[in-house]
């Protein structure tokens, strides 16, 4: 099975294949660079149209699915921000589109305020962390669940819950 990947993200290509091989058996990644189509923050429904559209536009006749992963924050009452950070997911078969997220977990207040005052998530989590890159690496998650968790992690269950139509067919297509 070939599955392309709209990121040149290792977190995402790594969770990628291993999320297709475990279901589907030997699975060649092909990373390709595409464009979003949102913001460089994504919020809100932006999150989940980022994924779609980095699953579409690395769709080629040479692949049989192709992925697209966003992560972004989500208007969320009752925490202290106001938002959840989720990563979205979205594979592709050229003709319909399937979604699956990740845990949501919350940022620390000034990670928000910065993102509300124009800032990346992760320029302001690489602050805090001291690590460069830290979306590459294990993410903010693996640095505020003091390496529990990775961004690999939590990107191979968003993963996981789009494949979900995928390997139930028979329950998932009228």
């Amino acid at each position: 099975m070939r599955i392309a990947v709209g990121s040149t993200n290792p977190v995402k290509i790594r969770a990628v294949k291993s999320v297709f091989s475990e279901f589907f058996g030997d699975a060649e990644v092909v990373p390709r660079k595409v464009d979003s189509g949102v913001s460089r923050q994504p919020k809100n429904y932006e999150v989940i149209s980022g994924a779609i559209n980095r699953a579409r536009r690395a769709y080629s006749s040479d692949v049989d699915y192709s992925v697209g992963i966003e992560a972004g924050l989500l208007e969320f009452p009752h925490t202290l921000t106001g938002y959840l950070d989720f990563q979205f997911c979205g594979i592709y078969d050229g003709e319909n589109i399937f979604i699956g997220a990740g845990p949501g977990f919350e940022y620390p207040p000034r990670v928000v305020r910065e993102v509300d005052r124009g800032k990346e998530v992760g320029e302001v989590m690489e602050q805090i962390s001291g690590i460069s890159e830290i979306g590459r690496k294990h993410g903010s998650i693996g640095f505020l669940t003091k390496n529990r968790l990775s961004r690999e992690d939590i990107t191979k269950i968003a993963v996981t819950m789009a494949v979900i139509p995928l390997i139930n067919e028979e329950i998932y297509r009228e």
